[in-house]
């Protein structure tokens, strides 16, 4: 038997992970993250944005090589192989500091 993680081993699971969403960056704190897992904000919780082994630009764009492809990396799924991810990849506050850089560099003021 090969060494590594595999599907539906929790032996290495905390009793409570916590995971942040990808789409508000709100965190969710739970015994598990059901697969049927929602946000306050209506964004799916167990999805690829959310994993800790979501690797864009990987191949399926997962650093998991058994894992099956999910073409919509933001809806939920039922991957056996979804980790919570240990940092938040948060477009909205890429996004909010990316404009922000912008606006530095335009000498544009911020708005308020």
């Amino acid at each position: 038997m090969p060494d590594g993680p595999h599907p539906g081993d929790d032996r290495d699971v905390p009793a409570e992970v916590t995971v942040r969403c990808h789409a508000c960056g709100r965190e969710a704190t739970a015994e598990r993250i059901e697969i049927r897992a929602v946000c306050a904000c209506g964004a799916w919780l167990h999805c690829c944005r959310n994993c800790g082994l979501y690797a864009p630009g990987a191949s399926n764009d997962c650093r998991e090589p058994n894992a099956e492809r999910v073409a919509d990396k933001e809806q939920g799924n039922f991957c056996d192989w979804f980790r919570p991810a240990a940092a938040a990849r948060s477009g909205v506050a890429a996004a909010g500091d990316a404009r922000a850089r912008l606006d530095a560099l335009f000498g544009k003021k911020p708005a308020g």
